[in-house]
């Protein structure tokens, strides 16, 4: 059994060997078509589908990736490792997977730290098959709120003085100039969460030729630039919870203890009239 959330393309070979393993490639079936790690299958949707937290919205989110899940052999005995092609081209979708399923309260989920980029800088194996998978049962854990949040908790955070809102959208976003990544009015509103702290996500990460997370102490120093320490409840979003989620691993890596994600994020609380937003440049005078 793996308790790595990070592995290097080493430790996965070696993983591959010890143990029952199913690899999730989360890139578009274009770039999967061209090649990826051996054995691994594809499943895009851990990156487009769209949550909204209502009771509605997240029943639809487990029935439907409990379905995914269980059709591509998870039934809790094999671990389950998640790429994408970088840490920092794929806008998180590799995290997002690793979010979604210890959601659902899956026992053993990894990340192949670097991505498909990193695979291939160490001369690992290249595959253009696409393997037969045989069907389980998933084995669906109800979690609560232990990891995710919804806007209620949102709303019940915003003025309790302790939580820290952190947004990690891009910068055209945060400064309220652009509602989206799919379009700067894509959604009905632009702004952020009121008195939210930002940190772009890219700042988590080293650039290079293959792009790695920082190390803890640097992750707690970027962090500690917004008033975050390890003790800090922090709620995370940006527009769908990808980003959001590849800055919660970082943050659980670095030892902050109380992060959650809100998954809906911005795509959801834009679209409610009734919900509070921040506009204009942020601290403005």
């Amino acid at each position: 059994m793996t308790s790595t959330v990070l592995l290097n393309p080493q430790d996965l070979e070696t993983l591959i060997e010890r143990e029952k393993v199913v690899i999730i490639d989360t890139r578009n079936p274009e770039s999967y078509a061209t090649g990826h790690i051996p054995g691994a299958v594809n499943v895009h949707d851990i990156f487009t589908f769209l949550a909204k937290s209502t009771a509605e919205g997240i029943g639809e989110l487990k029935e439907k990736f409990a379905a995914t899940f269980g059709g591509i052999g998870l039934s809790g005995e094999e671990t389950a490792v998640i790429y994408e092609e970088s840490m920092n081209t794929g806008f998180g979708q590799s995290c997002r997977g690793y979010f979604l399923l210890s959601y659902l309260g899956y026992p053993k989920v990894s990340i192949l730290h670097g991505g498909f980029q990193a695979w291939q800088a160490t001369g690992m194996p290249v595959s253009t098959d696409v393997p037969d998978v045989q069907s389980s049962t998933f084995p669906l854990q109800d979690t609560g709120h232990e990891l995710m949040i919804d806007k209620d908790d949102i709303l019940a955070a915003l003025d309790d003085g302790k939580t820290v809102m952190l947004d990690v959208r891009d910068v055209d976003e945060w400064i309220g100039t652009s509602s989206s990544p799919y379009g700067k009015d894509f959604c009905p509103r632009k702004g952020r969460l009121p008195g939210a702290r930002w940190i772009e996500w890219y700042r988590m990460m080293k650039p290079g030729v293959t792009a790695l997370f920082k190390s803890p102490e640097e992750i707690l120093a970027e962090c500690h630039s917004v008033g975050i320490d390890q003790d800090t409840p922090v709620y995370i979003y940006c527009f769908k919870g990808a980003r959001a989620a590849n800055t919660l691993v970082a943050l659980k890596a670095a030892g902050i203890k109380d992060v959650k994600l809100y998954f809906g994020s911005w795509n959801e609380w834009s679209r409610d009239e009734s919900l509070p937003i921040e506009e204009g440049l942020p601290y403005a005078s």
